[in-house]
């Protein structure tokens, strides 16, 4: 037998402890067209006292501990590149507020990526005008939004409104379509690392079992549990605003606005959000720093009574409602040896703008194609650009939401192009390369745009289409679509022009990557760009795609 695989597990009866071995094969014997398998039972030992309990050990790739909207992702991005993974949760069911509602126009094209974007449309709706109450009852509805026009180049230009328990379950359905699935009712106990891996001791509804992963990642809120083991500092203040946010069902408000109460007063000020959707209204509200919050039905309805002046608005119901310390706070660090942060537990904001959510999909999106990367190969320093690049995102956004928070005190809620996340980028990472600089126009790191083009079959189609997927892709002018780089796995080609696959008819890319003859741009798969390189330059794309472990195979 050749290419003998050993499997050893022990089995025990109440008298007994045996240990198992099994050799097999790794493929099928030519002579007899099976596997061949020897199965080795041996070292009975007689036990006198109490039976040998064995330890479960299970083996993955990722251990995901926190199943919100960052493990969802971090779990998609995994499953789309078939690395095995475990997502956990220590909630007995999914996370059931309307909390993070708000999806700004970067992470829709985000999720236009991972195949939910149409679903999330679905399922949710635009933000209703916001109407802000006089204490006479006249109101007016000031525009919050600077609207814009889609463009080419930029096809979703207003935030989503969705409820975060419609999205998680968004985001679950398509785990599951990609065979994936959120572990609940599982906690992460403890956890210890080496230089192979991660041991990790959870306790779930069948006892604890040892999961040993090769990483973890840490996206389990903001009173990590990854984070205190590893730890990790997390500095930042609290910014002396405490609040309530209920999911209410309610009568007395039409569901055609944004009910606004007392803006310039914060101390009274009260909003009434309808939740697309759903049935429900969002309520918020400040609240004093100290003291219990009554949270029932009858209590809210008594405050929106005091705040309002109105009795004719009644909750009759509450399907979550939490009284939350608005704080602003960065991790010192994203990463320690194999375990790494993300989302809330490496940064929390202030809910103004609209950031949080965002912010953390981005990450694990960041993070997903990385780890995947890595384990397969690609060099461990690939891992060490995922801080590089989020942490200084989380630090600048945490800044924004501060400051709107400040506005908002005021009874300022204008929103402007900052909060779309459409600039974010990565102009100074490592992983930004030109070849040679340029001076001018589109820069490596910054966002792809998307362009409407052509097949060279004629069939209409968009660069964001091309892009979809795990793969990279490498767009350019060139005689050949295969003269700068040889193909390889991960990488999609494309050449533009008269002789290439991709048309450019009506000039929106050539537009917006300022592209000259011989030019080719690569493109991650997280949609921002990795390199702009002339044709002379192409032994540095080749560099590269190797440190990102994407070598020539030819």
């Amino acid at each position: 037998m050749i290419a003998i695989r050993s499997t050893m597990a022990p089995w025990s009866s109440r008298s007994f402890f045996f240990v198992v071995r099994v050799f097999c094969t790794d493929s099928l014997d030519a002579s007899v067209g099976v596997v061949i398998c020897i199965v080795h039972i041996f070292a009975a030992q007689f036990k006198k006292t109490a039976e040998v309990v064995v330890n479960p050990i299970s083996s993955t790739d990722v251990l995901i501990v926190g199943a919100g909207a960052t493990g969802l992702t971090l779990a998609i991005e995994l499953a789309r590149r078939g690395v095995a993974f475990r997502l956990i949760d220590r909630l007995d069911e999914p996370f059931r507020g309307s909390r993070g509602k708000g999806i700004q126009p970067r992470s829709q094209e985000v999720f236009e990526d991972l195949g939910i974007l149409d679903r999330l449309v679905a399922v949710g709706g635009l933000y209703p005008p916001p109407r802000e109450y006089r204490d006479d009852g006249a109101y007016k509805e000031p525009p919050v939004l600077d609207l814009q026009d889609p463009t080419p180049g930029e096809p979703y230009k207003l935030p989503l409104l969705v409820p975060q328990f419609l999205t998680e379950a968004v985001m679950r359905e398509r785990l599951a379509e990609l065979g994936g699935y959120p572990e609940l009712g599982r906690e992460l106990k403890r956890f210890e690392q080496d230089g192979e891996g991660v041991s990790a001791r959870i306790a779930g509804p069948a006892g604890e079992e040892t999961v040993r992963a090769r990483y973890l990642v840490g996206a389990d809120g903001g009173r990590s549990v990854v984070r205190d083991a590893l730890g990790i500092g997390f500095p930042g203040k609290t910014l002396g605003v405490r609040a309530v946010v209920a999911d209410v069902v309610l009568e007395g408000l039409n569901r055609a606005a944004w009910h606004r109460f007392n803006t310039e007063a914060m101390e009274k000020h009260i909003s009434m959000c309808p939740l697309a959707g759903t049935d429900m209204f969002q309520l918020q509200a400040p609240v004093p720093l100290e003291g219990d919050v009554d949270l029932s039905a009858e209590a809210l309805t008594a405050m929106v009574a005091g705040r309002t002046g109105r009795h004719d608005i009644v909750i009759r119901s509450v399907s979550w409602a939490s009284a939350y310390t608005m704080n602003a706070r960065l991790a010192d660090r994203y990463r320690e040896g194999r375990v790494l942060l993300a989302g809330d537990a490496a940064h929390i904001h202030p809910p103004t703008g609209g950031q949080g959510l965002n912010t953390s999909v981005q990450d694990a999106y960041n993070l997903g194609w990385k780890l995947a990367a890595v384990l397969a190969g690609a060099p461990e320093t690939l891992l060490a650009t995922y801080e590089e690049e989020r942490r200084p995102i989380a630090a600048a956004m945490l800044g924004l939401s501060t400051r709107l928070l400040d506005e908002a005190k005021k009874g300022a809620m204008r929103r402007g192009r900052e909060v779309q996340q459409l600039d974010v980028g990565y102009p100074e990472s490592s992983l930004a390369l030109e070849a040679p600089r340029r001076s001018g126009g589109i820069r490596a790191g910054a966002r792809a745009p998307d362009a409407p083009v052509r097949g060279a079959a004629g069939a209409p189609t968009r660069l964001f289409k091309l892009f979809q997927g795990p793969h990279w892709t490498l767009l350019g002018h060139g005689p050949d679509r295969l003269s700068v780089v040889k193909p390889r796995p991960g990488l999609h080609i494309h050449a533009i022009g008269p002789r290439g696959d991709i048309i450019d008819d009506g000039g929106h890319l050539r537009a917006a990557y300022g592209l000259s003859p011989g030019d080719w741009v690569l493109v991650r798969p997280d949609g921002y760009i990795g390199a702009i390189v002339s044709s002379e330059h192409a032994p540095a794309l080749e560099a590269y795609l190797a440190s990102v472990g994407l070598p020539s195979r030819g």
